[in-house]
C-alpha cells in the first residue's frame, strides 16, 4: 500500500505534464500540416538551384572578341549581362556553399540558445533578401556575394529542419517522412529549371529571382508570427552531419 502511492503521484504527474506540452504548440500545428510546410520550403530552396542553372536564367557567353559586327553574339541572361567567363560562371553557381558551409554549424549552435523554428524564420528572412539582391544585382561581384548569402539563409532551415520532422514524426513513419522531405531536392531542382527558362525567356533572369523571394516572402513571416514549436530534444550536430552530406550530394 506504502508503494502504491508514488506511483499513483508520478502517473498523475506525467499525466499533466503531457498536455502543458501540447498546450506550448501553436493551434495550427500537426505532424502532417509540418511536414508539408517543410517540403514546401524545401521545394523552394532547391529550385533556386535549379533557376541559377537553367539556359533561362544563367544564359550564354557572348562571343566579344569578334571583328565583324554581323557575326558577334551579345550572350543571353547572367552570362552575357555581366560578361562572365566560364569560371566566373563556375564560381557563381557555387557560391552559395561558402555560407551554407559557414552558417550551418552556426545555426546549430544557436539552437541550443535560442527556439530553432524562430531560427529557421531568420534565415528564411536572409533567404529572400538574399534572393532578391541576386535580381537586382549589378555585376559579377554584387551577384556573387548574394549567392553566398542565399547560402548562410538556406542553412538555417536544412541545419533544423530535419531534426524537426524526426523528432514529431510517428515513430514506425519517420523513414518515409524524411524521404518525402528529402524527395523535394530533386524535384524542386527540375521545377527550377523549368521555371528559370519559362521566366527567362518569357520575361527577363532578374523577374525570376525577384518572383522566387516573394514565393518565400509568406514563409518568413509565418516564421516570425506564429508561436515556435517546441521540441523533444534531439542531437542537432547528428541531424546537421547527415544534412550536410545530403547537401553535398546533391550539389
Amino acid at each position: 500500500m506504502l508503494n502504491s502511492a508514488p506511483s499513483d503521484v508520478s502517473a498523475g504527474s506525467s499525466s499533466q505534464e503531457l498536455p502543458q506540452q501540447q498546450q506550448q504548440q501553436p493551434r495550427w500545428f500537426t505532424p502532417r500540416r509540418l511536414l508539408i510546410l517543410f517540403c514546401a520550403i524545401n521545394m523552394l530552396n532547391y529550385v533556386d538551384r535549379g533557376v541559377i542553372a537553367s539556359n533561362g536564367v544563367n544564359g550564354a557567353p557572348g562571343n566579344y572578341t569578334c571583328e565583324v559586327p554581323e557575326t558577334c553574339a551579345h550572350g543571353t541572361g547572367i552570362q552575357g549581362d555581366f560578361k562572365l567567363s566560364y569560371f566566373q560562371d563556375g564560381v557563381l553557381s557555387s557560391a552559395f556553399m561558402v555560407g551554407l558551409l559557414v552558417a550551418s554549424p552556426v545555426f546549430a549552435e544557436f539552437s541550443k540558445t535560442y527556439n530553432p523554428f524562430r531560427l529557421i524564420g531568420v534565415g528564411l528572412s536572409v533567404w529572400t533578401v538574399a534572393t532578391a539582391g541576386c535580381g537586382l544585382s549589378v555585376d559579377f561581384w554584387s551577384i556573387t556575394f548574394f549567392r553566398m548569402l542565399v547560402g548562410v539563409g538556406e542553412a538555417s532551415f536544412i541545419s533544423l529542419a530535419a531534426p524537426y520532422i524526426d523528432d514529431n514524426a510517428p515513430p514506425d513513419q519517420r523513414a518515409a517522412w524524411l524521404s518525402i522531405f528529402y524527395m523535394c531536392i530533386p524535384v524542386g531542382v527540375a521545377l527550377g529549371y523549368v521555371f528559370g527558362g519559362l521566366v527567362g525567356s518569357l520575361v527577363n533572369w532578374r523577374a525570376a529571382f525577384l518572383a522566387e523571394a516573394c514565393l518565400m516572402l509568406p514563409f518568413a513571416i509565418f516564421g516570425f508570427i506564429s508561436h515556435p514549436i517546441n521540441m523533444k530534444g534531439i542531437s542537432f550536430l547528428w541531424h546537421l552531419y547527415q544534412t550536410l552530406r545530403v547537401e553535398i550530394w546533391a550539389s
